[in-house]
């Protein structure tokens, strides 16, 4: 049912074209493959192969596929796991219809998307995990002032393609800037450095 809700919503979307649904996890690897689609919606627990094991063979097999999970409120130590993961979103499976489509389109577009509800469950594991508050306020303190500014668009969930619109910049300069961001901030995805700026104030995670 939750999954046959999740197909409707998303194809009543002109822009979104829903090219396979799998029942289980080692469908869904199969299915990717097979497809190559942008965007690989996985629930976090699926039968025979759960989503974080899914997800992390499709980032081996099929690495220009983006992964977004779908999550309930209860699943921290799944969140957790896919942070280091390298997921490009979180959604909540009781959200809004309208976060769902914007979710899968700002991931598409190569931005990171995180439910604003979601956000505050990711920003409390994170913790754990990367600096938090004034910690983290001096990992960024070590970028330059335009590299603060392209963390805090990612934070804010703009693609790169975006923020090269923003700040003036061509989009090979702004993949240039976020990989010296991930670097000095020891990070590997996106997700995790939109954490970091929402941690050190750069963004608001409200």
């Amino acid at each position: 049912m939750i999954r046959a809700g999740v197909k409707a919503i998303l194809a009543a979307d002109p822009e979104i074209d829903v090219v396979a649904e799998a029942a289980d996890g080692r469908e869904a690897v199969a299915l990717v493959r097979a497809h190559r689609p942008q965007v690989a919606l996985l629930d976090i627990r699926m039968p025979r192969l759960d989503g974080l094991a899914a997800a992390a063979q499709i980032r081996q097999l099929v690495p220009e596929t983006a992964v977004v999970m779908l999550t309930t409120f209860g699943e921290d130590d799944y969140i957790a796991r896919a942070l280091g993961d390298g997921a490009s979103g979180f959604l909540l499976k009781s959200g809004d219809p309208r976060e769902l489509i914007a979710g899968v389109r700002a991931v598409a577009a190569g931005a990171a998307y995180l439910s604003p509800r979601v956000a505050r469950r990711v920003l409390a594991l994170g913790g754990e995990r990367m600096a938090r508050g004034p910690a983290a306020r001096d990992r960024t303190a070590t970028l330059t002032e335009r590299e603060r500014e392209v963390l805090a668009l990612v934070g804010a969930g703009l693609s790169n393609a975006e923020i090269g619109r923003r700040l003036f910049l061509v989009e090979g300069t702004v993949k240039s800037y976020l990989s010296t961001i991930f670097s000095r901030l020891g990070v590997r995805n996106r997700v995790q450095a939109a954490i970091i700026a929402y941690e050190a104030g750069l963004v608001d995670a409200a």
